[in-house]
């Protein structure tokens, strides 16, 4: 288990009675190991808080999925590699989350209706939407210990907070939900629409902290020996070893570990309330992090990364969306309130 603390930090406004601190990069250290990030597409106007990201491996495209609980409605948006926009689906009032691409389809966490759900990566305006599986509410309280000991309930009345999602090799779909902490499994074979089984539940993978998100980005290693879960409110990274389904602790002290991506031996984790994105080797050590927040352009999109919640790989290009949410509600507490135009940013993977 392996400790980091961000070098260089200036600290944003306290939220009064909350104690919650927005924390954002300072100027970029003097370090190899820093990757400054470039815009790659600003949203229409009006679609806001982009969340879940992936990418189709064929042709390079990008999905973009919204989690927004405000007036406007929730869509998942297709971009070109070079930042096209192709098609927009409106998914109403239900917020998205997590995304991912197999089989010539984008398969959908629809948060608000607690299912994975599908369609063609070619999608339009008009495409049906399919149900693939509901995930069940299962309820439940646990104890953590270690140190000290905490009794953890998991989630709002046991309500399904369906958030990530990855596949294996076998075709079996594993998501993550953040407030029944436990992991779900969605086998191929399963005749869509079907019920999720629970795949692993343990306090590990709920939460007491903030953001109020527990189980929460998913990624497996090489060979898929080993399964990385980010907590985000616990600002932690899991490791689970598949053949027991036992969990360890990969690394501490991540503010709002989110999204995750596994490539080139690294986990490359989304830091949310740092708005940077660390990548970690397999001992849980940061070696290299990218991205911080720069302020405003003139037009109210965020400069670098604010909020930065998922990951998608094309080649040697690494995408991320900057969710750019708000959680607090104290006016003038979180620059993510100033947003006017909402962002997917980009940068280089080093070799």
């Amino acid at each position: 288990m392996k400790r980091f603390w961000l070098a260089c930090l200036t600290a944003g406004a306290m939220v009064s009675g909350l104690g919650v601190t927005h924390v954002a990069l300072a100027e970029p250290p003097s370090s190899p190991n820093y990757i400054e990030t470039e815009p790659f597409v600003t949203l229409p106007d009006g679609v806001r808080h982009p969340e879940g990201l992936a990418a189709d491996p064929a042709t390079g495209d990008i999905f973009v999925a919204t989690f927004d609980f405000g007036p406007n409605s929730n869509k998942l948006l297709r971009y070109s590699r070079d930042g096209q926009l192709e098609a927009v689906r409106d998914f109403g009032a239900t917020p998205l989350l997590g995304l991912e691409v197999a089989g010539g389809k984008v398969y959908i966490l629809n948060f608000g209706a607690a299912k994975v759900q599908r369609m063609p990566v070619g999608f339009n305006a008009a495409t049906p939407v399919e149900d693939v599986a509901t995930i069940p509410p299962i309820g439940g309280a646990g104890t953590r210990t270690g140190g000290v000991s905490a009794v953890i309930t998991y989630g709002p009345a046991a309500q399904p907070a369906p958030n990530a999602m990855v596949f294996d090799r076998a075709g079996n779909l594993y998501v993550s939900d953040s407030w029944q902490g436990a992991i779900f499994l969605v086998p191929p074979g399963c005749s869509s629409p079907c019920i999720a089984t629970t795949f692993k539940q343990d306090p590990l993978l709920a939460t007491a902290g903030f953001p109020p998100f527990g189980a929460n980005g998913l990624a497996f290693n090489a060979d898929q020996s080993v399964m990385y879960i980010a907590n985000t409110g616990d600002d932690r990274v899991l490791a689970m070893n598949m053949a027991d389904r036992s969990l360890s602790v990969l690394a501490e002290s991540i503010n709002g570990a989110d999204g995750v991506l596994f490539t080139g031996g690294l986990l490359w984790v989304c830091a949310n309330q740092s708005d940077t994105v660390m990548a970690l080797n397999t001992n849980g050590r940061p070696v290299a992090f990218a991205g911080r927040f720069l302020g405003f352009t003139p037009q109210g999109a965020p400069k670098g990364l604010l909020f930065p919640a998922s990951l998608a790989q094309v080649g040697d290009w690494m995408y991320v969306t900057n969710l750019a949410l708000a959680l607090t509600g104290q006016p003038g507490a979180e620059p993510e309130a100033d947003t006017k135009l909402w962002t997917v940013s980009r940068f280089h993977i080093p070799h």
